[in-house]
């Protein structure tokens, strides 16, 4: 039986995203996903929940970088280590990002849910 939304774990959810993104965001494109996420985040925090609280200390703690861009150019970083040259990326770059973007995501959330204060 497949759950519903409303009965999975966040890393569930993601996942669920993650195999099917142009279901969640038009075209699956990296700008639109992160929008995605930021919109995710407010909905959560709005009514309760911890949203991506701590992603971007997250990011931070567990690879060492900061960016005037946020969360968003940190994962450009960590995906990206030789850099890009454009924020709008082409393809090839803009799905390694994607990637990169779902398994720090994973690696957060799994770690968050073993987090007791959490």
């Amino acid at each position: 039986m497949i759950k519903g939304l409303t009965e999975m774990s966040e890393r569930e959810y993601f996942a669920n995203v993650r195999a099917r993104l142009p279901m969640y965001v038009m075209g699956g494109r990296l700008d639109r996903f992160e929008a995605f996420l930021d919109g995710y985040d407010q909905h959560a925090r709005r009514h309760g929940g911890p949203g991506l609280e701590g992603w971007t200390d997250w990011l931070v703690a567990k690879h060492g970088q900061t960016c005037s861009h946020g969360w968003s150019g940190q994962v450009r970083h960590i995906a990206l280590p030789e850099g890009w040259d454009r924020w709008d990326l082409p393809p090839h770059q803009e799905q390694l990002v994607i990637d990169a973007l779902f398994e720090l995501l994973d690696g957060y959330l799994a770690e968050r849910d073993t987090d007791p204060t959490h």
